[in-house]
């Protein structure tokens, strides 16, 4: 009865372990399972839990000629983009005797914000001249190629690495933790 005790102190004191991880990374409590009994409910409603932020400079250029005249916009953002884990989708902590399985969504791209836009070039046609419609569709351009370059380096997948690190760091025990994605990778 005593060993019985002692392993279940220890799964409960691995449990506090795990659940103080999340507070100091995250700021919010999972639902912890120990031995497949509930320990500890999610008690912070947060939809999103960014893990890292790269800032992501993209260039666009427009160029229109119609009749020998020609007009001409170039565009330089820089963008703070984020990715991390919507956290609407499921999180659980299941501390068992052999391991602890944490179940979370994978990592997708949370937020794109603009920090800066220079005109680069602003050149009118003599006659083909630049329109605010022009202006507004190279304008809208450059989030979505600020996108197209967080995905393609991988932002998401380097947000999951970055959870496994933390999370390794943070929670001390023998047992080896195992994070399992629960969706599939969203590109947006």
């Amino acid at each position: 009865m005593r060993t019985a005790h002692q392993g279940v102190s220890e799964a409960e004191r691995v449990a506090a372990d795990v659940k103080d991880a999340f507070v100091s990374i995250a700021h919010l409590q999972p639902r912890i399972t120990v031995n497949e009994r509930v320990y500890l409910e999610q008690t912070t409603p947060t939809s999103e839990f960014a893990v890292v932020s790269r800032r992501v400079e993209v260039e666009h250029e427009f160029i229109h000629s119609w009749l020998g005249s020609s007009k001409r916009v170039k565009l330089h953002g820089t963008f703070a983009v984020k990715a991390g884990f919507d956290l609407r989708q499921g999180l659980a902590v299941d501390v068992r005797p052999g391991e602890i399985i944490i179940q979370v969504p994978h990592a997708q791209l949370l937020g794109i914000e603009q920090e800066h836009l220079d005109v680069l070039a602003f050149e009118n046609g003599l006659w083909n001249r630049i329109s605010a419609d022009d202006v507004q569709n190279e304008l809208s351009i450059l989030p979505q190629l600020a996108r197209e370059k967080a995905l393609a380096s991988n932002l998401p997948g380097e947000a999951e690495r970055s959870l496994q690190q933390q999370l390794e760091q943070r929670i001390r025990t023998a047992q080896p933790l195992r994070l399992i994605y629960t969706t599939a990778a969203k590109s947006d």
